[in-house]
This record gives C-alpha cells, structure tokens and sequence, in this order.
C-alpha cells in the first residue's frame, strides 16, 4: 500500500494566517501539523507516500521532510493546481499509486489512540474495495455519515445531512484497492466544481465494496481546519505530553519503532506503539 497525503487548499477558515502559509506547516502544539497524519500513515507500515500541496507551498515540505531517507521512507511531492476536491489526489497521484493499493489521508487530521496501528495495520491485511473510518459524533449533522448493515457493510453515504440515520461520522482516512483510481478519473465535478470523496465512497458502497470500521470512543480525533480546533488539538497534545508524558507524532520514534530504520543500540525495534508516535 502506498499512502498519499492532501495538504492543499486555500485554509480559508484560518484565514488571515493561511494567506501566506500552507494551512499543514501550521503547528499544533510542538510540530507542523503534517507531522500528524503522516505519523498515521507510517504506524500503519506505509514508507511510500506522496505529498500534493499548492505549487507555491510544494518546496517547503520538501525542505521540511526532504526525501524521508532518515525515516526509512521514499517521500514524493506533487502539486495540485486548483483545489479540485479530495477525489483529485488520486488523479494527480495516479502514477505514483501504479498498481498498488493506497490510503488517503487528509493533511489537517489529527488522530490518537492506544490502539489504532494495530488497527491499521490489520485494515490493511483485509481490505477488498473501500474501508472507510468513522467516530461516534454528537452533531453528524455537521459531517459525511454513514449507515451499517449488521455485517459493517456501508449501505448509505450522506453528506451533512439534516436527517442523519446515524451518528457515525466518516473522518479523513481512507483505504482504497487500485479501482480507486479508475473511478476517480471519471467522477462528475459537484455543483461546487469538485470531485467529492464521498461520490468516490458511494461507487463502492453501490456494488457492496465499502466497509466502515469505528475508531472507537478511546480514539482522539480532530479537524484542524478552524482557529478553535487547532488551538484544542494543540492544548490536547500539551496537556498529553505533560500528564502521560506521551509525544504524539515523534517521527524519528515512531520510524525506530516500526523497524525502518535502527534503532539507538543499533537493533531494529519491535513495531509495537501504543498510539501514533508514542513514545
């Protein structure tokens, strides 16, 4: 599985700081927040990832991550033109996915918990189709949803819908056999001129091909896309650290535990974290 991260748009929420920097250099308590979600990708054993960003903002994560050799990864980075939707990541990364499966995550999502690379990492064993992830909200209203039959199968997608049939809030991770990018290629721009990732969802949930798997309740998850919830995700990581003594995303820690690189005795390290750059 190759594993693909969205850091583009125009952050307008954060606006006016966005204005000038990529809304994903943006710290969140200690570290840019892109450090986050490619902890996730590299707790669920993925050392191939791609980066798409705006043209003007590409060469500052290149020289922020540079070409993973450190971490044991093999990082690319590509640009998006035009914020065109999430679905697009998969066109603009097409090549760089060939024939492999993929996992999308988007740049602005934090997740944390003390299972989640087992679980990832077992997501990855089984996947047929499309796994999608989700967390019990209290405002579904506010966010994609979706409706399980009694086997986990994904049978509806809604997007912020007044009515939602459930509180289960798809978040922004997904796992993708290579279909995926024969079927974002053909999606029809929204009304907002975009390819929506939830179109994408439903081609698989059509042919019965989507699961959801919930993170569960133990499971942090944030949106930082709003001034106030990047300040909570930062005070959450702060008061972790200082509590638990816990460092979410330490990517030196978190490559030496996975085995992809050696660790300080100069032995690969056994690949079992807590939670996402534990340490």
């Amino acid at each position: 599985m190759r594993g693909i991260i969205l850091a583009g748009g125009h952050g307008t929420r954060l606006h006016p700081v966005t204005r000038a920097v990529s809304k994903q250099l943006l710290p969140v308590y200690d570290k840019p927040m892109i450090y986050y979600p490619l902890s996730v990708l590299m707790t669920a054993g993925i050392r191939e990832i791609l980066l798409i960003s705006n043209p003007q903002h590409v060469d500052a994560y290149r020289q922020l991550l540079g070409s993973g050799a450190e971490l044991g990864l093999k990082l690319s980075y590509l640009p998006q033109d035009r914020p065109r939707g999430l679905a697009d990541a998969l066109i603009v990364g097409r090549d760089f996915v060939g024939d492999e499966q993929v996992a999308l995550i988007l740049g602005d999502n934090i997740f944390y918990g003390p299972h989640l690379p087992e679980l990832l990492r077992a997501e990855r064993e089984r996947l047929v189709g499309c796994t999608l992830f989700g967390r019990t909200v209290a405002d579904p209203q506010r966010f994609g949803v979706a409706e399980l039959d009694s086997w986990g199968r994904v049978v509806s997608l809604e997007e912020k819908p007044r009515n939602p049939r459930s509180d289960l809030a798809v978040v922004g991770l997904y796992f993708y056999d290579n279909e995926a990018v024969a079927r974002a290629a053909v999606l029809t721009p929204s009304e907002r001129g975009e390819l929506e990732i939830t179109d994408l969802n439903r081609t698989f949930v059509d042919r019965g091909e989507a699961r959801m798997v919930s993170l569960g309740q133990d499971c942090a998850w944030f949106d930082t896309g709003t001034h106030d919830s990047l300040l909570t995700a930062s005070l959450f990581v702060r008061n972790l650290r200082r509590r638990e003594g816990r460092s979410i995303a330490q990517l030196d820690e978190v490559a030496r535990a996975m085995g992809f690189v050696e660790g300080r005795d100069g032995q690969r390290t056994v690949p079992a974290l807590a939670a996402p750059g534990t340490q």
